[in-house]
């Protein structure tokens, strides 16, 4: 690094190393140093003046990209991802804790090919080298940047590669703190370089010696490393190839308390501000809500990166804080469930191109009343539960939907897409495919049907004593608990967070039936194949009215019913944790019991071959 760059620490060695402002929404706002006209004229003519000039104040306006701290995770994520091509089999999200000052670090491992000091320079530059060359590396990818900004004022990379029969190791810093706290006006990055040589590591130096401690000297000062042991020790648990991300000084909110909570889960990590309270009629709504998938990826980051890619990668995990990332796919936990086509225009010239929703029911509903379409792009989740009709219409309600629209490219985030004509269509053709779903299915989760001949049989079925009563009677726990409490409560215990039971698949469980002169709605003998009993249940089928709202005495009954549930999955939870202890005191029992019918069998020997001894 050139002498004019370095910018070292000087008498700043004892001082503080951290941000005074600690927010990430407020660290962008102080003064830029002037550059003095004999400095500017001095880098002139040593040469250094060969590419554009960014200010460090940029790292942080690029990093307002990302308005969610998940998104920026998310991105790092994907470059785990994008390594799968290259052997990567894991991605490791964890915290560390940083020796300097104590607070948490956000780390990144992935055993992905890594990068050569080319490939790394390319990750962390924006159009500059440490290489004395008057040439520029160019322009680069973005996401590294904007991610690792976002979520902490600093970060550290160690990467490990093989190139044919070189191995290679580089750590490179991107400091915001060191930028600032030394008042530079230009983003310098310092890289190191080593190599493996006879089975030890070695400095590889592509300027001058001079330069490369200069780099050294910087990353000890503003790093959470204090020796270049401590840098080298970093990449014991790469092993052959991969790569390390190290985030620190990680941002806080306005209350002085870090965005990203580690303290409440063990397991996972949380977004402090996110968590909100939640609506609901009752407790036993919000506690439904509160562990649904469309509530938690808000603020639990292993609920999002559980539904963040549509397909599951094989032979690769996803692992938070030591436990794996058990993936989900939403359209396999829809009820009455239906594919859509749509094939949108994209170009004249362009090839047609089909694209596949899949929309049904939330397996909650109608207690749940969540809904929205989860929309893919390339296999990346970009909208999770996108509210594509009017909050407060009652069409609509619980419908949940998963496409992968690869037909158009998301905005720089990947939060979101930009609003082309393109999305716009596609935003119409949503809308109407889920009107079109509850115009025919409502009635399946306990509605009104709004499809007039279904709404002409349903009048028809309530008022006559026939057919259509005892279709009140049996679909009125079928419909909307989908299977009585024995079974529930099992399912429920197998899987503690489907707070609902499921239901039947189809709507071909419920057949519509014409008889004559009359129509009337029927359960049909599958149900009752299915194991449904109607035996006992009263009459209790949703009165709606002509708003499409459901009557509050239902959702009493169903609340009731749902409190029963949750005892039952508690005492079949207890029930589960007794039984493992029985079997643990068992399987120890049986090992005592081995080993001491091993050792009669060993004294037995004995015994038998002093029996056996002739007399002397």
């Amino acid at each position: 690094m050139p002498a004019a760059m370095a910018g070292g620490s000087g008498g700043m060695a004892s001082g503080p190393r951290s941000l005074d402002c600690r927010s990430f929404w407020k660290a962008g706002a102080f003064e830029a140093p002037s550059t003095a006209a004999r400095g500017f004229h001095d880098m002139l003519e040593t040469g250094d003046f060969d590419r554009a000039r960014v200010h460090p104040k940029f790292l942080h306006t690029n990093a307002t990209s990302h308005k969610w701290a998940f998104g920026a995770i998310a991105e790092l994520l994907d470059n785990a991802v994008d390594e799968i091509c290259n052997g990567a089999t894991f991605v490791k999200v964890d915290k560390s804790i940083n020796l300097k000052d104590s607070r948490p670090m956000l780390v990144f491992q992935d055993d992905g090919g890594g990068m050569d000091p080319e490939g790394v320079r390319q990750c962390m530059s924006l159009g500059f080298s440490t290489k004395k060359s008057k040439t520029t590396i160019g322009q680069y990818g973005n996401g590294f940047k904007t991610s690792t900004m976002r979520l902490g004022a600093d970060a550290i990379v160690f990467t490990r590669a093989i190139r044919g029969s070189n191995v290679t190791l580089s750590v490179g810093l991107l400091s915001y703190t060191f930028l600032r706290r030394t008042m530079k006006d230009d983003i310098v990055v310092p890289v190191l370089d080593f190599q493996i040589q006879d089975d030890h590591i070695v400095p590889l130096v592509y300027g001058s010696q001079g330069d490369w401690d200069s780099s050294l000297k910087i990353i000890l000062d503003w790093s959470p490393f204090s020796s270049m042991e401590e840098l080298l020790q970093q990449f014991k648990d790469i092993e052959s190839h991969g790569t390390k991300v190290v985030i620190y000084d990680l941002w806080m909110n306005d209350d002085g308390l870090l965005e990203l909570d580690f303290d409440d889960d063990d397991e996972d990590i949380l977004l402090r501000d996110q968590a909100k309270a939640t609506a609901g009629t009752t407790k036993i709504q919000k506690e439904i809500i509160e562990q649904h998938i469309s509530h938690r990826l808000r603020f639990s980051l292993r609920a999002y990166t559980s539904i963040l890619y549509l397909k599951k990668y094989a032979n690769f995990q996803i692992i938070l804080r030591g436990k794996v990332v058990e993936h989900i796919n939403i359209a396999h936990d829809l009820k009455f469930k239906k594919m859509f086509t749509y094939k949108p225009q994209v170009a004249l010239d362009s090839q047609v191109v089909s694209v596949k929703v899949d929309v049904g029911f939330a397996k909650e509903a109608p207690v749940l009343g969540i809904f929205g379409m989860n929309v893919y792009h390339k296999n990346r989740l970009i909208m999770p539960f996108w509210k594509v009709l009017q909050e407060g219409s009652s069409r609509g309600r619980s419908v949940v939907g998963v496409l992968e629209a690869n037909f158009i490219e998301p905005a720089h985030d990947k939060q979101d897409f930009e609003r082309t004509p393109l999305f716009i269509r596609l935003e119409t053709k949503l809308r109407q495919i889920i009107i079109e779903y509850w115009k025919n299915n409502c009635h399946l989760i306990g509605y009104q049907p709004m499809n007039p001949q279904l709404k002409t049989q349903y009048k028809a079925a309530k008022g006559s004593g026939g057919p259509g009563h005892e279709f009140q009677q049996k679909s009125s726990t079928a419909q909307r608990i989908g299977v009585h409490s024995s079974s529930t409560a099992q399912r429920i215990g197998a899987h503690s967070s489907n707070l609902l039971p499921e239901t039947y698949d189809d709507a071909a469980v419920f057949g519509l039936r014409t008889n004559g002169a009359g129509s009337g709605l029927q359960f049909s003998g599958q149900a009752q194949e299915n194991g449904t009993n109607s035996a006992g249940l009263e009459e209790d089928l949703v009165n709606i009215a002509s708003d499409g709202e459901l009557d509050p005495n239902f959702l009493e009954k169903l609340s009731d019913e749902n409190i029963s549930l949750f005892t039952r999955r508690e005492e079949l939870k207890q029930r589960d944790t007794q039984l493992k202890q029985t079997i643990l005191e068992l399987e120890h029992e049986l090992e005592e019991t081995k080993r001491k019918c091993s050792q009669l069998s060993t004294e037995l020997q004995v015994r038998k071959s002093q029996q056996q001894l002739p007399y002397m």
